[in-house]
């Protein structure tokens, strides 16, 4: 089968390409603008990389998709092509949002009509705003974005099964959430505590002030290699299609597990064999529109078969050590 990645430049996406080529035999198309955080050297820097399975095509997806002969007779498609930095969509949010929309519309009316067996929808956990403590989404809860970035993905979840009902596109959504793994942009959280705590500079981290202190936030962390395995599970199952009995499109959670940022910190401080250090810094007042805590509740996949191949311990040792023997990523 041919497979179209949007994103595929990007650091989730590059992920899923080295996947694919590692356990299945599909043809891969990847789209990407190669904005500042889409880099073809991710792809050629992949152990397996192999050209005559990957088709690269530049396209800025605010324009409707070419008529492309590497585009013919794709049987799927995963898109992840997205602006996803937080604190971007505060800075400027009118073009981050735009872009978001504008991305899944096109691609959406590019799918339409055509024999796709999964259209899938890559979104993140923050379309659900925060999570209260002892509390994991379920999926279909109400969507309540906290900033910007959320509301795009929410819209583009919104485009998304307007598509699956209307036009009968086999759409699939799946919610993630932090992910971290090699070749990971530098102004991600655990890159940068890679970058400050190798050279013993303070590490920033974003809590609350408590009664007894500091209350840290917390994520549920996931490397993008079982992110990667789990989309691919997906492409093995049936996809629902709008009846009398279904209302909505299949959606799973893929979530990792739950740790704080000192936590992370403090693991990554051990990796390195040095001790963190920790400068507080209010959440809310700093960045409006963060949350103090996101969860989901991936019981639904896990139940249907699909477990993580590597623990968060053991993939987060092998990434920060990997970022320490490839610096070059780290700049």
């Amino acid at each position: 089968m041919k497979i179209l990645v949007t994103g595929g430049c990007g650091f989730a996406g590059h992920h899923l390409v080295e996947h694919v080529l590692a356990t299945t035999d599909h043809q891969l198309v990847v789209l990407d603008s190669l904005t500042y955080a889409g880099r073809v050297d991710r792809l050629t820097d992949i152990a397996g990389y192999d050209p005559d399975r990957v088709k690269i095509l530049w396209h800025d997806l605010r324009a409707p998709l070419p008529d492309h002969p590497a585009l013919d007779d794709v049987g799927a498609v995963f898109h992840l092509a997205a602006e996803s930095h937080v604190d971007r969509s505060i800075a400027d949010p009118v073009p981050f949002v735009t872009n978001n929309v504008a991305a899944t519309l096109n691609l959406l009316e590019w799918a339409r009509g055509r024999d796709l067996s999964h259209f899938v929808q890559i979104s993140t956990d923050e379309v659900y705003g925060p999570a209260a403590e002892g509390h994991a989404h379920a999926e279909w809860e109400p969507p309540i974005p906290s900033n910007p970035y959320a509301a795009s993905k929410a819209s583009q979840e919104a485009l998304a099964i307007a598509w699956w009902r209307t036009f009968d596109v086999p759409v699939v959504i799946t919610n993630t959430m932090n992910l971290y793994g090699e070749r990971q942009h530098p102004e991600k959280f655990v890159p940068m505590l890679v970058k400050r705590i190798a050279r013993g500079a303070p590490v920033e981290l974003h809590g609350r002030p408590g009664p007894e202190g500091w209350e840290p936030s917390a994520r549920h962390w996931l490397h993008a290699r079982n992110h990667a395995d789990a989309l691919v599970w997906l492409l093995g199952q049936p996809v629902a299609r709008y009846g009398v009995d279904v209302d909505r499109p299949d959606r799973w959670h893929v979530a990792g597990e739950e740790r704080t940022v000192v936590e992370m910190a403090e693991t990554v401080g051990q990796i390195l064999h040095r001790r963190p250090s920790i400068r507080w810094v209010d959440y809310h007042s700093s960045r409006p529109g963060h949350d103090h805590r996101y969860a989901l509740d991936s019981a639904k996949i896990h139940a249907a078969g699909w477990k993580p191949p590597f623990s968060l311990d053991d993939a987060l040792e092998r990434t920060v050590v990997w970022m320490v023997g490839h610096p070059q990523w780290l700049r």
